[in-house]
């Protein structure tokens, strides 16, 4: 059995046994995350708010539970919560300012999910500012920093989320995923991501960036976890009209290691000029051990994907100009008044929103906007409709599809902030699934020579999770790749 001291360093798998068996407690496995908080995130800067308190009350909770005989796969499991999700009683500000002390009085589906399975909260995780950006250096409350390396990004959206798991601050998270923003910072972090195809897990309570695009889904240590912790959340909720009725798997049972004759598609359009070297490598060594296990490589093409990024940056920032509407400084979040309501609106607007924010709401105005309509938002939509399409069509001479997740590995804090279509290009190899409604998952492949973790993508046809969790899991069962404790 680990030391008391090392508790926070289990996976889930791990950490659920030694629970059930009563080897362990809910309350000592969350006073270690709580202590590693304490000790690491003055560096790394992963939580907005740390749910002390209620983390312990949610343990004793757990404790009893298990002691009933009631103990779900999460039960006593200390999760970080991305801070764009309602949490009860627990301010949620997205990472903003307009947001800063909104308390919601409700939790978001997932969250009341989690709680029902007796999980614990240890924290709300830092992000860039209402979910927009591929660095979480947006966030009004300062950047994350990159476990592995205190001067690069952690990635984002997600950051917080990522960087939490790979620090050992908790045994698992929760992040989102509107064009790349639990992959990418799973890359960077060195962990599991998965974003589950559009519909399998509701948003209902999560605050809205992309309602097309924006889907839940989880950080973990493993590739189990992350299926684990994808069980509990996915399923039908009527609060969410865009949500599944389809049944949820068992994604746990679905790991079985075997997959002679997977057919693997490569698409030539994701091994381009401006990837680093070494991350290609890292990815095609990855191929070559499927290979070896019995999978079947198969080159296939996605031609639109030149055309993602355009696409996805007038579909997104345009429903973000109609979902950020609302703070208005009347109904909730930040006010500062002025002498009508114009004013009001204009003086809350300017001190609440970050750049990047506010950039986006006038990229996402101007599309929609009369006489530019067809233009550009029409023709993004029409893009999209042709994305889709091309992975229709791989799919029918393939099973999964592998690439890389980000053309590099985690970048320096500063390197891109000022230069928005560099930032955006982080996402190039992540958009296309959010285009197309897609199941994809980062899980680690390899490190540069800096130590950098890599992240190989695995995308699957809709509601294909088990597919590529299966992929995932068989190729870290190989040991192909070790993960590498964080430098703190």
């Amino acid at each position: 059995m680990p030391m008391t001291s090392d508790l926070n360093r289990l996976t889930i798998t791990e950490a659920r046994d030694l629970l059930r068996k009563r080897e362990i407690s809910a309350a000592e496995l969350t006073r270690a995350c709580l202590d590693r908080i304490k000790l690491v995130d003055p560096k790394l800067n992963a939580f907005i708010t740390v749910c002390a308190r209620e983390a312990h009350e949610q343990a004793d909770a757990a404790d009893a539970r298990i002691a009933a005989g009631d103990a779900p796969a999460l039960c006593g499991i200390p999760l970080a919560i991305k801070d764009i999700y309602a949490t009860r009683g627990v301010r949620t500000t997205c990472a903003s300012k307009i947001l800063e002390n909104f308390v919601p009085p409700y939790d978001a589906t997932v969250i009341a999910r989690l709680r029902a399975n007796g999980a614990i909260f240890v924290g709300k995780a830092n992000m860039d500012e209402f979910a927009m950006g591929s660095s979480t250096e947006n966030s009004a409350f300062g950047p994350t920093r990159n476990p592995h390396n205190l001067e690069r990004v952690a990635g984002g959206s997600s950051g917080g989320s990522a960087a939490a798991v790979a620090a050992d601050q908790c045994l698992g998270s929760l992040g989102t995923d509107t064009g790349g923003s639990i992959r990418e910072p799973a890359s960077f972090c060195g962990v599991v991501g998965i974003k589950p195809t559009y519909s399998r897990v509701s948003r209902y309570g999560v605050v809205a960036y992309a309602s097309s695009l924006d889907q839940v889904g989880p950080f973990a240590k493993t590739v189990r976890d992350a299926a684990i912790i994808l069980r509990d959340l996915a399923g039908l909720d009527p609060r969410d009209s865009t949500c599944s009725a389809r049944a949820v798997p068992d994604y746990e049972a679905a790991l079985t290691g075997d997959i002679k004759g997977l057919r693997i598609g490569v698409p030539k359009e994701y091994f381009v000029s401006g990837i680093e070297p070494e991350v290609e490598q890292a990815v095609r060594a990855a191929l070559k051990t499927y290979e070896a296990m019995g999978a079947r490589i198969v080159e296939i093409s996605l031609p639109h994907t030149s055309y993602a990024v355009a696409a996805y940056y007038i579909v997104a920032t345009a429903e973000a100009s109609a979902n950020l509407a609302r703070y208005d400084g009347i109904r909730y979040g930040l006010r500062v008044d002025g002498d009508n309501n114009i004013e009001l609106y204009n003086r809350t607007r300017a001190r609440g929103f970050g750049a990047e924010v506010k950039r986006r709401i006038m990229l996402g105005s101007f599309v929609l906007s009369a006489g530019y309509y067809d233009a550009y938002y029409l023709k993004g939509q029409k893009v999209r409709t042709l994305i889709r399409r091309d992975f229709e069509r791989a799919f029918e001479s393939c099973d999964v599809i592998a690439t890389p997740v980000a053309p590099t590995t985690a970048f320096a804090l500063g390197e891109k902030i000022s230069d928005p279509l560099q930032m955006y290009l982080s996402d190039i190899f992540t958009i296309s699934v959010n285009l197309a409604g897609l199941p994809g998952l980062s899980v680690p492949c390899g490190f540069d020579t800096s130590g950098l973790p890599i992240g190989l993508q695995l995308i699957g046809p809709p509601f294909g999770e088990e597919a590529i969790l299966r992929a995932a899991d068989a190729f870290e069962r190989t040991g192909a790749v070790r993960r590498r404790p964080a430098i703190l």
